[in-house]
């Protein structure tokens, strides 16, 4: 899938509702195949986003898990130090 949408489970604090947001903005455009739908459908692409928006917020809140929350600045670390092994110069 796309790699822009990231975890949005398991945090504290949780997720919030703009990252929430982008996550359903990134999907709708993945499967849309387009990043700014024309004119004619942005009413069906605002209310696809809207929808996933809201159906996600509601399948994060209702999620169980005994694993303890992860820690966003712990997490945002092991994702830039991936990010540099990956695209380190050799």
């Amino acid at each position: 899938m796309c790699r822009n949408i990231r975890p949005l489970n398991n945090f504290e604090p949780p997720a919030t509702r703009d990252e929430v947001y982008a996550a359903a903005l990134q999907y709708v455009r993945k499967v849309a195949g387009t990043t700014k739908p024309s004119k004619a459908n942005e009413e069906a692409f605002k209310h696809a986003v809207e929808e996933i928006a809201y159906i996600t917020r509601h399948l994060l809140d209702d999620l169980v898990t005994t694993a303890p929350p992860k820690n966003r600045e712990e997490e945002a670390a092991k994702a830039r130090a991936r990010s540099a092994k990956r695209f380190a110069t050799a």
